[in-house]
């Protein structure tokens, strides 16, 4: 039987949507591949999170991923000089292309910036209502109430996994960690399951000394070939659908040239789901992972 590895693309832009998402469904349909995409559905407001400057790590997260060229000008301005695109509403049928290419579609957020810079600030039902706000934007595109969601920059906390339980999901995605579970948050857990991202992300590599380009393939497919279980390799449009195209071909090539089989995660998370009583119960904690600057949510194992 293949290894698997389960595909996660964020789509943060309506760059990213534009461009990126066309040549990932050109790309994996030469390697009849499936995977899941995660969509950013309100305003590219992607300009506003020039604010970031002062997190710690981010200023050097930058100069390593040539933020500039990867994402553009004009979309660095969004939200700032001009009002950001709605990006479902000026993409539906790209949007609904992706699904009828029988890929998996999912939430990925309404606002990218405002959830990544200010879900710590909301209350409960500030929350509920953002995530909402994603919700009525995916049934307007799709048709159907979702069914999987993953955060912005892997931020996520009680509030918003409560917003994932009222919405009834059939999963989240929203920290890291290596195998899936049931979240935990102040003695409450949850009812819906996490599949966390257990492959460190191209951008969280690129740029430094000990990873040249030439050698993450080798990195993270090595990793692949230890683990013990599914591995969730979550990549971004912006980057392997866009400036890192190439490179994202090459390791899919490689990959499978090892007996690797790539997979939507909502794969992975019906066969979980097979056996319920086999899925434990972790604590979601904040923390770091190296390459990425700020704090995001983190499985904590038990020992």
């Amino acid at each position: 039987m293949n290894k698997l590895i389960g595909l996660k693309i964020d789509v943060d832009t309506e760059r990213g949507t534009r461009i990126g998402v066309k040549n990932l469904l050109q790309l994996f349909a030469r390697h009849n591949i499936y995977a899941t995409f995660l969509f950013s559905l309100g305003p590219d407001n992607t300009g506003r999170a020039l604010k970031r400057i002062f997190r710690p790590g981010f200023l050097k997260k930058v100069s390593r991923t040539s933020v500039v060229s990867t994402y553009g000008i004009k979309t660095l301005l969004n939200g700032v000089l001009w009002p950001g695109p709605h990006i479902a509403k000026k993409h539906p049928d790209l949007l609904q292309q992706v699904q009828k290419a029988g890929h998996e579609v999912g939430i990925h957020c309404y606002d990218h910036c405002r959830w990544q810079d200010y879900l710590f600030t909301w209350s409960e039902e500030e929350t509920k209502t953002e995530f909402n706000r994603a919700v009525d934007c995916f049934k307007t595109v799709f048709h159907q109430a979702p069914q999987s969601a993953g955060t912005p920059g892997w931020q996520a906390n009680a509030a918003s996994l409560q917003a994932y339980d009222d919405a009834h999901l059939l999963y989240g995605s929203d920290c890291r960690g290596p195998y899936p579970f049931y979240p935990k948050i102040n003695g409450h857990t949850f009812k819906t399951l996490q599949i966390p991202s257990n492959l460190p992300t191209l951008d969280e590599l690129l740029g430094r000394p000990e990873y040249p380009l030439n050698k993450i393939t080798e990195t993270l497919l090595e990793r692949c070939e230890l683990s013990a279980g599914a591995e969730i390799f979550t990549l971004h449009a912006e980057l392997e659908g866009m400036r890192y195209l190439e490179w994202f071909e090459q390791f899919i090539t490689e990959a499978q040239g090892r007996g690797f089989q790539f997979v939507p995660v909502e794969a992975l998370a019906k066969k979980a789901l097979e056996d319920q009583s086999k899925i434990p119960v972790c604590e979601m904690i904040q923390g770091e992972v190296e390459g990425r600057s700020g704090t995001l949510a983190i499985q904590q194992c038990s020992i």
